[in-house]
């Protein structure tokens, strides 16, 4: 359904920036992608096809802030693995190269998983490989347009070999493998900037097109100050949000200190780099002056558990940066190590693993602030403003329902908590994305899944073997990274750092 007006009947709404439950049904008018009009259900009279949304919640749109594509092959393949030793299994030494097809296919798999379970806007943060090859990223970009999610895309930028973003690199690896990973093939630091910047030129500008792009350096560690600096300065030219893996890990607050004389957040404030529209992707390891330095320059930190939950990184200090004022967004991270893109999944794990930290229940995180954070602060953190992740008039009609004649909502006691705390996708079978009816009654309104899905696992048959060569390769490097990760948990950090993990006996690491 693609009319320019579409009035949307007798659902129960969590509207405003407070997430109210509206109590009684309403009507929305959408028009020309915006939210036109609410009031009480029957009350709406336009010349508009109606969708009646009776029995459900409708609910702002979530935004997932971070996913990986080049990882959607590869869900469930892992487990029980610290990130610096698990990345070398998602960026293999021996990677496994896919056809265009195969790409579009891939990339499937995260747009239907997020419309499925209330996801409107994502940010795929993928990897080029050691080219950039222009039909493969359309192939990315189709996949999205044809979904008819909203999509930013960027591209894990860097120009540092992968190997030299780990301190104490040369005494771990053999040399030998340390020159061939060293030589491996990259796109270079302009390569990367004149990609962006065509396509954001060319139709693909996030705030004026559906399915855009975003600057994306990959971590700061793997960046050299200048393409940081010239990022930056794009990104301002151009108007574009931007992203960073940032401390993730007690071993990226080490290497911060070993290569920059400070942990990494500290850094990018030192250089300029942190501007609103700036999310720092998981931001689990920090002190108090880096929360303040995100507070004073507007960036947002984004919140990830359930990835840092599988990958044992720890617990960001939510409650400390909203006390500071920082926007908090959500993300899932990549299937790899997530198995799942589902942000319903995201919230309630927020909700709960903060519960984790301190003995006083009132700074524990609610099921309402989870839910702003993966709506609204999705929006601001992406530089939308007060337009998205939110049921108003004038906003963008980004929205999702849920079945309330479920198990999940019965007895209808707090919609929000019983959505954060309880669903997990089942109840979710309406979603329309800038004002265009995407999945209606359970089903996807622009593509077939069903033959997707059987495709997919046809191609998959011949590449699970080509994985399993890649990820056998990958054994000599894994030995390498196990002795540097274990020699930096020898190096002490800053003792004001907020503690991210439990020990293994008492008091916290």
């Amino acid at each position: 359904m693609s009319d320019k007006r579409i009035l949307l009947r007798g659902a129960r709404a969590l509207t405003g920036a407070g997430l109210q439950c509206s109590g009684e049904p309403v009507d929305l008018l959408v028009e020309d992608g915006r939210i036109g009009a609410i009031a009480a259900a029957g009350s709406i009279h336009a010349d508009a096809p109606a969708v009646d949304l009776s029995n459900r919640l409708l609910v702002p749109g979530l935004v997932n802030g971070h996913q990986h594509s080049h990882e959607h092959f590869q869900r469930g393949r892992t487990e029980n693995l610290p990130l610096e030793l698990w990345m070398n299994l998602v960026r293999t030494r021996t990677p496994v190269l896919l056809s265009p097809r195969q790409i579009y296919l891939r990339t499937m798999i995260g747009a239907i998983e997020s419309l499925r379970t209330g996801c409107t806007t994502l940010v795929d943060d993928t990897a080029v490989g050691g080219s950039i090859d222009r039909e493969r990223i359309e192939a990315v970009m189709q996949a999205y347009e044809d979904s008819g999610i909203r999509a930013l895309v960027g591209f894990s930028m860097m120009d540092r070999p992968v190997i030299d973003n780990f301190p104490f690199a040369d005494e771990s690896f053999p040399a030998a493998l340390a020159a061939e990973l060293r030589a491996a093939p990259r796109p270079s630091s302009q390569d990367y900037l004149g990609l962006v910047t065509d396509l954001a030129r060319n139709g693909h500008h996030p705030h004026q097109s559906r399915v855009g792009v975003l600057m994306s350096p990959s971590a700061p560690q793997r960046c050299s100050e200048a393409f940081l600096l010239e990022i930056r300065r794009l990104a301002d030219e151009l108007c574009l949000p931007v992203i960073t893996h940032v401390q993730e890990t007690r071993l990226q607050v080490v290497t911060g200190q070993l290569f920059f004389g400070s942990p990494i957040v500290e850094y990018l404030d030192r250089i300029g780099f942190l501007k609103p529209a700036t999310s720092l992707i998981h931001a689990v390891w920090l002190n108090p002056r880096e929360i303040e330095a995100l507070a004073r320059s507007g960036a947002s930190a984004q919140h990830n558990p359930w990835s840092n939950l599988t990958l044992g990184s720890g617990v960001q200090p939510v409650r400390e940066l909203l006390e500071a004022g920082v926007n908090v967004s959500m993300g899932s991270d990549g299937s790899c190590s997530t198995v799942t893109l589902n942000m319903l999944n995201v919230l309630g794990t927020a909700a709960g693993v903060a519960k984790l930290r301190g003995n006083d229940p009132t700074r524990w995180l609610s099921a309402r602030e989870a839910l702003s954070a993966g709506t609204q602060g999705g929006a601001r953190a992406l530089g939308f403003g007060e337009s998205l992740g939110v049921i108003e008039v004038g906003a963008r009609a980004d929205l999702f329902a849920c079945r309330t004649d479920t198990v999940t909502f019965s007895p209808f006691n707090d919609p929000v908590r019983q959505l954060v705390y309880a669903e997990r996708g089942a109840g979710v079978d309406f979603s329309m994305v800038e004002g265009r009816v995407v999945m209606r009654e359970g089903r996807l309104c622009g593509i077939d899944e069903a033959a997707i899905l059987k495709e997919i696992e046809h191609e998959f048959l011949e590449l699970s073997a080509r994985f399993d060569e890649a990820e056998a390769s990958v054994a000599p490097v894994l030995a390498a990274v196990e002795l540097l990760y274990r020699r930096s948990l020898q190096v002490g950090i800053a003792a004001d750092t907020y503690p991210a993990r439990l020990a293994d006996r008492g008091g916290c690491a």
